[in-house]
């Protein structure tokens, strides 16, 4: 099951009191106080693990503890410290204050480990109250408390492109046909109810994390249908892909109108990431004439169909936009290309994987600019 959010209590362990305890040996009458001193409390860890992809190890509960430091004991022994807490997230995991909304911390990086709450120091023993007027103290000191917050857990994904479209107009079966991800498949809205992600492979040495995230619709940024629940998925995406189906009762203008206006109220930043378009579903076409709606469908975003070759070859008859980097810039307030596909014939979905690629590797390279 996928879970992209845990709420709940986190409390270090308590450390360990003190003893007293006195020297009693054969042949040492009056041995002079010698407890030890308390063991520490567990410390309480996060650690970023790459086996996990979910928070499911934290659904329905509502406290976590680490162990209490050991008693000390006689003959100056400490006692022994509380087993540290090691909380395990995965990849792109928050960890921020219930209280205060304040994010503590931003786990990216696989296998860091961050220390979140340190566990009480263990009270001091009787021997360290010794002194001339008091030879003989029964004091011990009691072990400090350990720590105490709440906490929510949030999970972003972390993938290289994320697929932004309307429900039911083939994300899934296009990451299905790109990639080794299996989501479930069907013709209704709203079949991804849960984020996916699939490595694409591009040529024998190269590839990409591509993530699937369930249908957006008007008013998603303001909570509708599934909305904010899961838009958060792509705010870590380095390249967006708008995917407008062709098929649909909507427009192809009003779908992407509608879809840049969502991300761009949810995110400002996330509205200024890389992007490209594809059209999907030109199999299951039912309009008059798909060459010319592609082509107004072009021209009403402010571009000009592309008449030369390009690197990627893309296939078919359809009109395609391509940025042309050869004599330009690249420019990301536009798309990198707009291009019919198929995932049902796989027109164009090899030559997709590698224009992908590149739009990923233009990102690189404005950072390095930059």
């Amino acid at each position: 099951m996928f879970i992209d959010s845990a709420r709940f209590s986190v409390t270090s362990g308590k450390g360990g009191q003190g003893c007293a305890a006195f020297r009693r040996e054969k042949f040492v009458v009056k041995g002079g106080p010698d407890g030890g001193d308390g063991g520490k409390g567990g410390d309480v860890y996060f650690l970023v693990d790459n086996n996990t992809d979910t928070l499911s190890n934290y659904k329905g509960r509502k406290f976590f503890k680490a162990d209490n430091g050991a008693q000390g004991l006689g003959g100056r022994m400490t006692g022994k410290s509380g087993e540290s807490l090691v909380l395990i997230v995965p990849p792109g995991t928050q960890v921020i204050d219930d209280e205060t909304n304040e994010v503590i911390f931003d786990l990216i990086e696989l296998g860091e480990k961050v220390l979140f709450l340190e566990g009480g120091k263990g009270g001091l023993g009787n021997v360290h109250f010794k002194n001339s007027r008091n030879q003989r103290p029964t004091y011990f000191q009691p072990g400090l408390p350990g720590q105490v917050r709440s906490i929510r857990l949030e999970l972003k994904l972390i993938a290289d492109v994320g697929l932004v479209g309307y429900p039911n107009v083939g994300k899934s079966t296009l990451i299905s046909v790109t990639s080794n991800a299996t989501p479930e498949i069907a013709n209704y809205e709203f079949t991804t109810l849960t984020p996916k992600l699939g490595v694409v492979e591009v040529g024998n040495y190269n590839s990409f994390v591509m993530a699937d995230i369930p249908g957006i619709i008007d008013g998603a940024s303001e909570g509708r249908g599934l909305g904010l629940e899961f838009l958060k998925h792509i705010e870590r995406t380095k390249t967006l892909l708008f995917v407008i189906d062709v098929a649909n009762y909507r427009t192809m203008i009003d779908q992407y109108n509608v879809l840049k206006e969502e991300v761009a109220k949810f995110s400002t930043e996330l509205s200024t990431r890389n992007y490209a378009i594809v059209l999907s579903k030109i199999d299951g076409y039912l309009g008059e004439n798909l060459e010319e709606d592609i082509k107004n469908f072009i021209k009403d975003i402010g571009l000009e169909v592309t008449k030369s070759s390009n690197e990627f070859k893309f296939e078919g008859d359809y009109p395609y936009f391509i940025q042309d980097l050869i004599y330009s810039r690249f420019d990301n307030s536009k798309p990198y290309f707009v291009l019919p596909i198929s995932s049902l014939t796989k027109l164009n979905l090899k030559p997709l994987g590698f224009a992908l690629y590149n739009l990923l590797e233009q990102g690189k390279d404005e950072k390095i600019s930059n």
